[in-house]
C-alpha cells in the first residue's frame, strides 16, 4: 500500500507498506465492497502492466536484504524504481519507494485518482469472486 499514491518525480519518496499477499482474482476486480466485509469500500483499477526485478536474483532474498529495485512497464507507471526498508520503524513493513532517474522520470507528475465520481456511480456493490468462492480451488 503506498498511502499517498506512488510518483514518477525522482525527487518524491513515497513510504510504502508491505500488506498481505492478494488473490490473482483481486486484478481484474472493480466495484463497491460492502461495509462489514474485508476491504469495504470502492475498488478501481488504477493502473496495469508488467515489471521485471532490475538486479535480478532471488526476489525474498532481496527483501530480506531490505533492498530491491525493478523496472514497471504499466500505463501510467514506467520506468525503474527502487524500495529500501526503513529499518528501526514499524513492524518490518515499512519501506520507501523511489523512481529513479531516467528518461520515464517526470518532475512534474501529478498524481490523479482513477475515482471520478462519473466512476464510483457507475461501480457495481458486490464482493470479490474470490471471497465468494466456498474454498481454495
Amino acid at each position: 500500500a503506498i498511502p499517498k499514491g506512488p510518483s514518477m518525480n525522482p525527487a518524491k519518496k513515497r513510504l510504502a507498506i508491505m500488506v498481505e499477499d492478494h488473490p490473482l482474482e483481486y486484478g481484474a476486480f472493480e466495484g463497491i465492497i460492502p461495509p462489514g466485509n474485508y476491504g469495504a469500500g470502492a475498488v478501481v483499477i488504477w493502473d496495469e502492466g508488467s515489471y521485471t526485478l532490475a538486479e535480478g536474483g532471488d526476489p525474498e532474498e532481496q527483501l530480506e536484504n531490505g533492498r530491491f529495485s525493478f523496472e514497471l512497464k504499466g500505463k501510467k507507471l514506467k520506468g525503474h524504481f527502487s524500495m529500501a526498508l526503513l529499518k528501526g520503524r514499524g513492524k518490518g513493513n515499512q519501506w520507501l519507494l523511489m523512481k529513479k532517474r531516467d528518461q520515464e522520470a517526470d518532475p512534474t507528475f501529478k498524481l490523479e485518482t482513477a475515482l471520478t465520481g462519473d466512476k464510483r456511480q457507475k461501480l457495481e456493490v458486490k464482493i470479490p469472486p474470490c471471497e465468494t468462492d466456498s474454498g481454495p480451488s
